[in-house]
């Protein structure tokens, strides 16, 4: 390994999963349906007709993957706890099998020296819950906030950090504004309604695990995005702005301001969400670290049709524009605006058209997207931006939501038929570029 990059001493080096995307085993051991186990019940929601009661068996196969983490030789591992395997209708009875699985999940990870990252919501809210209202019920932050506190409980001493919810803004907007993600709701009022509910649902939660006392770091993640206008024309720079203000801004500003931005909510207009008082304080309950999700830029024009972006690096196998000095441009305006906490990169990678070819993958376009995020993650960091870690999505390729399994994220690529795991030369690089940082650690460390 010859990248030229280095990184401090102490940075931790992880890769990432969640749930339901790998899990599968969706009725065993007492575990209950969730909003997208009954989503994908529907197979027109799913572009391939599939479903996640499979996906990677990674409730079978947790060894072999932590394992396969092993080999690679990372610090750590983001993952979400399916609620409703821990408690089947987001209240009531708790279900001690599906703890047994995490616990048996941090043993394994343990027994490696691998830390775990722990997210407790990644979209798969109970389906009694939603039965009930789901995230437009204020009830449901505060089922939320129980559960929370039941996770800190048992495991806060066992895992390094705990994140509240993963990407709140793809919960309400595709899950409630435009139908794309479970439950499928197509209503733009009732998405600005479930982004305060999360909101709150996070400070609550915050609130509960505190009381714990348990010694995890607390946090969010949020996935984020520079807005760039298209033009200098004053409508495209208008839209930009506002795209920033309603969607960075609108999470952003709560939990670190106790307000939402003025410039969203005159858009919002008679749409904007209902606040009660005393909901800000909540929201606003300080963090141990904020993980930042960072894929590509928003690209503004208010032409018809809209300007696209003229893009030197092409776009990935989602259809989503390569802009790595995004990344650099987005954590410095963060750090100019807020009084950050220090920040995890808790998702970054890229779907590519992979394919398994005489017992390998070779996805060298996967290696210099990786390679020109973390020399843009390091530009950032020169300029003052405290980031304590990078975790790179996936880990596996999994089920991709309403893409189904035709879109590969994965550093270790997944025969679906027979689920053999094969490493991808993205794996290998990142395996050595690990090993490439640790020799510069040990070299800071005798010096």
């Amino acid at each position: 390994m010859t990248d030229p990059i280095q990184f401090p001493p102490d940075f931790t080096w992880g890769v990432a999963t969640s749930a339901f995307q790998i899990e599968g085993a969706a009725t065993l051991d007492g575990k209950g349906p969730s909003i997208w186990d009954t989503f994908c019940r529907n197979p027109a929601n799913i572009k391939d007709a599939s479903n996640g009661d499979i996906a990677c068996d990674h409730y079978h196969r947790y060894r072999d993957d932590v394992a396969l983490m092993a080999s690679l030789g990372v610090d750590a591992y983001r993952f979400s706890m399916a609620w409703t395997r821990v408690q089947p209708e987001g209240k009531g009875a708790w279900n001690e099998r599906g703890f047994d699985f995490y616990a048996r999940l941090l043993d394994a990870l343990d027994e490696h020296g691998i830390a775990p990252h722990l997210t407790l919501y990644h979209w798969d809210l109970p389906q009694a819950l939603q039965d009930e209202g789901g995230w437009l019920s204020r009830d449901t932050a505060h089922r939320f906030a129980d559960y929370a506190w039941e996770v800190a409980r048992r495991f806060g001493s066992r895992v390094k950090t705990i994140a509240t919810h993963n990407e709140p803004w793809c919960t309400a907007n595709l899950g409630h504004g435009n139908a794309q993600f479970a439950p499928g709701v197509a209503d733009r009022k009732s998405a600005i309604q479930v982004s305060h509910h999360l909101l709150l649902s996070h400070g609550l939660a915050m609130q509960a695990m505190r009381a714990v006392g348990a010694p995890a770091r607390l946090g969010i993640v949020l996935n984020q995005w520079t807005a760039d206008p298209a033009t200098d024309s004053q409508a495209d720079r208008d839209l930009a702005n506002l795209e920033y203000a309603r969607s960075v801004q609108w999470f952003m500003d709560p939990i670190f301001k106790g307000r939402y931005p003025e410039l969203a909510l005159r858009a919002h207009g008679a749409d904007a969400p209902v606040v009660h008082e005393g909901d800000f304080k909540a929201i606003r309950e300080p963090l141990d670290f904020l993980g930042v999700n960072y894929y590509t830029r928003a690209y503004c024009s208010a032409e018809e049709p809209p300007r696209q972006p003229d893009s030197a690096l092409g776009a990935t196998d989602m259809g989503w524009e390569i802009y790595p000095q995004g990344l650099t441009e987005l954590l410095l305006k963060l750090k100019a605006e807020y009084d950050l906490p220090p920040i995890y990169i808790t998702e970054n990678g890229m779907a590519n058209a992979d394919r398994l070819e005489h017992g390998q993958v070779d996805d060298r376009a996967r290696i210099d997207y990786v390679a020109r995020h973390l020399a843009a993650l390091r530009a950032a960091m020169a300029q003052g931006v405290q980031v304590d870690g990078y975790f790179l999505w996936s880990l596996l390729d999994n089920f991709e939501w309403n893409s189904g399994y035709a879109k590969r994220f994965g550093i270790v690529y997944v025969d679906y038929a027979t689920q053999q795991r094969t490493r991808k030369a993205s794996a290998l690089w990142y395996r050595d570029f690990i090993a490439a940082q640790r020799q510069g650690r040990l070299a800071a460390s005798t010096m």
